[in-house]
């Protein structure tokens, strides 16, 4: 049963100099900030960073890691905060903050060691063969 104030295991992932580019490819994303770390250094990054649409994936990929493949994101509001670098590692945390009607309200956290890289509240829609939600603590 999911239960407001319910805690979400964490998930840990490795930025890798891999993960960046090909999350940047796969999106169409195609800024040099994310692939060419000589253009990243020259705009005042020291490295290349990761995208907000892999990140936003990410995080797709937290929820439905937990809640099961058959749950459906129905609101992503996420922002972006310190960035994501190579050799880096973020862990991503939740929160169950609303239950209603198998929609299930989780504020996310992904850190990594120079901060929070992203916060946000996700909607899922559980599917109608589980288990009724429980609306209290």
């Amino acid at each position: 049963m999911t239960r407001v104030g319910d805690e979400l295991p964490p998930l840990r992932i490795p930025i890798t100099r891999t993960l960046i580019v090909s999350g940047a490819i796969a999106s169409r994303d195609y800024q040099d900030v994310h692939h060419d770390a000589e253009a990243a250094r020259a705009k005042g990054s020291p490295d290349i960073f990761m995208n907000i649409l892999t990140t936003n994936g990410l995080v797709g990929r937290y929820l439905t890691d937990h809640f099961g493949p058959r749950a459906r994101l129905r609101r992503v509001a996420i922002r972006l905060g310190a960035p994501n670098h190579p050799g880096d590692e973020m862990v991503l945390t939740g929160t169950v903050t609303s239950v209603e009607d198998r929609q299930v309200e989780v504020r996310v956290v992904g850190a990594n060691g120079l901060g929070r890289h992203v916060t946000g509240t996700v909607t899922v829609q559980l599917p109608e063969d589980t288990p009724e939600p429980e609306v209290g603590t």
